[in-house]
């Protein structure tokens, strides 16, 4: 049975990566902006097929006030949010709301490459201070270039970013095979005492574990019944069996 489960969570990687593919031949490399909000577009498609009917999906911006001051976020890519809130604005898929009602954010990427992941989780970094309730920050890139993940080394520019964004940014997935996910100290049973950021190898199965981790930060109640469709790696300790390694992150300045 798992088998088959583990067969069918592949198959939405296969589905995100066939579609952007196809979709890259049809334009070509002269217009990435347009396939970047394709991207977006396609993954809010998928998303929504596991969410509960509560929550919708859409992009734009987080506005609140503190202090008698207008917080703004930058804009986000994808914004999950409780539809039994009102919000301030929206026009199609286009909202602005209130922090209140966000469940999760997601920063959708058509590749990301050492150079330009520091800004990238910084931003998300900056963007989650607003909504402190949301359980899920996310970045989802489609591929990614130039970071090397190994047990023994850890790109300095990746390492240096998640130390920084100490958990805000909690979920990563960079490409079909390389998974990041946050626990907090306790939460991971090989865990000792740090915070730790876990980096995952998980071939075709990155895309749908996001998902699952997404569905699983959000959802209304627990769903330890749906365990086995969620996380079917068939492996005795499950996707801990694929771990490439653990980044401690500590309270003390971050070392270079």
């Amino acid at each position: 049975m798992n088998t088959e489960i583990e067969e069918f969570q592949k198959t939405i990687s296969r589905e995100l990566i066939a579609i952007k593919d196809r979709v890259r031949k049809l334009i070509g490399d002269a217009h990435w902006g347009e396939e970047g909000r394709y991207k977006e577009s396609i993954l809010k498609n998928v998303i929504s097929r596991f969410l509960p009917r509560n929550l919708s999906l859409g992009t734009g911006f987080i506005v609140s006030m503190k202090r008698k001051e207008v917080k703004r976020s930058g804009q986000i890519d994808i914004i999950i949010y409780d539809n039994s809130y009102p919000l301030l604005f929206s026009e199609g898929d286009f909202i602005v709301t209130t922090p209140d009602s966000v469940r999760a954010l997601i920063e959708v990427k058509t590749s990301v490459s050492s150079g330009d992941i520091i800004p990238i989780i910084r931003k998300a970094t900056e963007n989650a201070a607003l909504v402190p309730k949301a359980k899920f920050n996310g970045i989802f890139a489609f591929e990614k270039s130039g970071i090397k993940i190994q047990k023994s080394k850890i790109n300095q520019n990746l390492r240096q970013s998640l130390y920084e964004s100490k958990g805000a940014v909690n979920h990563l997935c960079l490409g079909e095979k390389i998974f990041i996910k946050y626990w907090k100290s306790g939460e991971k049973r090989t865990q000792l005492v740090d915070n730790v950021y876990s980096f995952y190898d998980i071939q075709e199965l990155a895309f749908s574990y996001f998902i699952s981790n997404l569905v699983e930060s959000i959802a209304p109640k627990k769903v330890l019944d749906k365990t086995w469709f969620l996380y079917p790696i068939k492996k005795p300790n499950g996707k801990e069996d694929a771990l490439i390694t653990d980044l401690s992150i500590r309270k003390q300045k971050y070392q270079s």
